[in-house]
C-alpha cells in the first residue's frame, strides 16, 4: 500500500454537497430550549446543591445556537 500518490494518479476530488445546516442548528437550538425550561423547573432544586452553573451552562449554549444561527442564515443567502 502506498501513503502517496502522484497528482497524476488521484482521481477528481468529488462535488460538494448542498446543505441547509440552518436545520441542524435550529434542532439543537430547541433541545436548548427544553433543557433550559428543565432547569426553570429544578431552579430550587439546583440552588440548593449547587448546580446553578448548569442553567448558565444552558443559557451560553443558547446564546451561541442564535449566533450560529444568524451565521448559517447569511452564509445561505450567499
Amino acid at each position: 500500500m502506498r501513503l502517496f500518490l502522484k497528482d497524476s494518479e488521484r482521481r477528481p476530488d468529488p462535488a460538494p454537497v448542498k446543505t441547509d445546516d440552518r436545520k441542524v442548528v435550529l434542532v439543537g437550538l430547541v433541545l436548548w430550549i427544553i433543557a433550559l425550561g428543565v432547569m426553570l423547573v429544578l431552579l430550587a432544586q439546583l440552588q440548593e446543591s449547587g448546580l446553578v452553573w448548569l442553567l448558565w451552562t444552558v443559557v451560553g449554549g443558547l446564546v451561541l445556537g442564535l449566533v450560529l444561527l444568524v451565521y448559517t442564515a447569511r452564509r445561505h443567502s450567499d
